[in-house]
């Protein structure tokens, strides 16, 4: 068994804002007031393309990104198959316990290291799908992606790119970015203009002149 893959998944703007896709209340902080920037541009195309990447795999979330998904996805799983079932592996100083079931509390960037290397759970979650893919996946959750691209832990970068710049806002590519080659593994442009491209990790920049 090899290492497990982490996939950070993310809505973006033109200028890499990534706060608050989902709605208005989500995340008012630094008082944003563009929350819920992604309706307006999201088609069937976008929802077929989510519900592709929403398969059953392990997630790993930060604390405020855990909260809005505890209070949502429990009682809403006929739009998420297996989300209950998952692993939530949740970063977190302050949250020690949950009565979601199947989470488990991090402590450190070392638990995340720790996780990488372990083998994916064997038939934890086999819904008639087969058994949960062993890729672990991030949604939201900007400070962790900041940790997790500092210390080189994103293998792909799963990314819808939104028609329009917001200028403030919590960014996806920020303090914790390091020099990184990325490949372009799949993508696709909606009707609405959105991109969606999935890259994985490919070594060190290159540079040269023409």
């Amino acid at each position: 068994m090899g290492i497990r893959k982490i996939i950070a998944l993310s809505f973006i703007t033109l200028d890499g804002v990534m706060q608050a896709p989902g709605g208005p209340e989500e995340d008012t902080s630094g008082g944003f007031k563009y929350g819920g920037w992604v309706a307006p541009s999201f088609d069937d195309v976008s929802g077929k393309v989510m519900e592709k990447q929403m398969k059953p795999a392990d997630l790993l979330l930060g604390r405020k990104t855990f909260e809005i998904f505890e209070s949502y996805w429990p009682e809403h799983s006929e739009h998420w198959p297996g989300i209950n079932d998952v692993t939530k592996y949740v970063l977190s100083r302050t949250m020690k316990k949950s009565d979601w079931n199947n989470t488990v509390f991090l402590k450190s960037l070392s638990d995340i290291k720790k996780l990488k290397k372990l083998p994916a759970p064997k038939g934890s979650a086999t819904r008639g799908r087969g058994s949960i893919s062993s890729d672990i996946q991030v949604h939201g959750s900007g400070e962790l992606i900041q940790l997790l691209l500092k210390n080189d832990l994103v293998d792909e970068l799963w990314l819808k790119i939104f028609p329009l710049t917001l200028g403030k806002g919590k960014k996806l590519f920020d303090s914790g970015t390091i020099p990184a080659a990325f490949t372009l593994t799949e993508s696709l442009v909606t009707p609405t203009g959105v991109i969606i491209a999935n890259y994985k990790r490919y070594g060190k920049v290159k540079t040269g002149s023409f």
